[in-house]
């Protein structure tokens, strides 16, 4: 409980506050460096698990590789609209991309993977759209931002279900991928437009460098607390992070968050408690038939 609590703790209140101290660099930048530094960073810790043999095996298979280089693509632009969320002051919008994301999962389990959903969970997604559509009203536009990263977050996770490669080698891998790519834009940066904050000040360029660090911690300890809580334990935690984002974005960064707001969000967190307690239930109800019928285990 302690790592999962640390993990979403950490994405809920250091990740932002993170980037918002890195606010003049450009958010391309700073996905530039978020790659950059992560690579060196998640090998050595592989490196020191005896894991990075499972790097080699998922470079040598081309499928593995090419569904990890869809991956890749998928999380590096949920990275980036997150980024751009902070450093717009948006962060309340990317919160609620957060909050619907596991229902557009399960949206998404239905439409690609056939899987049926239960009577609460249409319910969940019914009220979750009116919610959409509430702060469609109130923004006058497309809260694009929290689409974005609900639809980036949630075929990521479909794309990641679909190969065989544990999460670590696995995102290593697709930093690896991503890596000559954010190589040629940094040197783009530096030498054709001089647009690099890299070497501005020790403080930025300290924190670029950190970067993947930044990255790694929460990353491990969500790996730890994955491997010991049930799964119905873990969705409802995963819910700590846009919380704390929203939080943050209205009481530290100081973004606006009137009625229609409110409004919206109150769809959204109805939703998310019917999804959770679901959820919970069905997770129980399966563990008493497996426990009825210890011949089938």
């Amino acid at each position: 409980m302690a790592y999962a609590i640390a993990g979403y703790g950490w994405w809920a209140l250091i990740t932002p506050l993170y980037f918002h101290l890195l606010k003049e660099v450009p958010a391309l930048e700073q996905l530039v460096w978020r790659v950059i530094a992560g690579v060196p960073t998640i090998l050595f810790l592989l490196l020191a698990l005896g894991r990075l043999g499972e790097v080699r095996d998922a470079l040598c298979n081309r499928r593995v590789l090419g569904t990890l280089a869809i991956s890749g693509v998928l999380i590096g632009v949920n990275w980036f609209v997150f980024l751009y969320a902070v450093l717009t002051d948006r962060l309340s919008e990317a919160s609620l991309g957060y909050y619907i994301s596991p229902l557009v999962a399960v949206l998404l389990g239905m439409l690609v993977l056939g899987e049926r959903l239960r009577k609460t969970q249409w319910i969940a997604i019914c009220i979750a759209a009116v919610g959409v559509v509430v702060m469609i009203i109130t923004l006058g536009t497309l809260p694009w931002i929290s689409l974005a990263l609900a639809c980036s977050f949630g075929l990521y996770g479909l794309t990641r279900k679909r190969v065989h490669a544990a999460p670590a080698p696995g995102l290593a891998v697709e930093m690896l991928l991503l890596f000559p790519l954010m190589a040629v834009g940094l040197l783009f940066m530096q030498l054709d437009t001089g647009m690099s904050a890299f070497g501005d000040s020790n403080f930025i360029t300290t924190l670029l460098i950190f970067g993947g660090v930044q990255t790694m911690v929460p990353l491990i300890c969500f790996a730890a607390g994955a491997k010991r809580l049930p799964l119905s334990t873990l969705g409802v935690l995963q819910y700590i992070s846009p919380t704390g984002q929203l939080l943050l974005a209205t009481l530290a960064f100081g973004e606006p968050f009137g009625s229609g707001q409110l409004l919206a969000f109150g769809f959204i967190w109805i939703a998310v408690v019917l999804y959770s307690t679901d959820a919970i239930r069905h997770v129980r109800q399966q563990r008493q038939f497996d426990i009825s019928i210890p011949g089938e285990m």
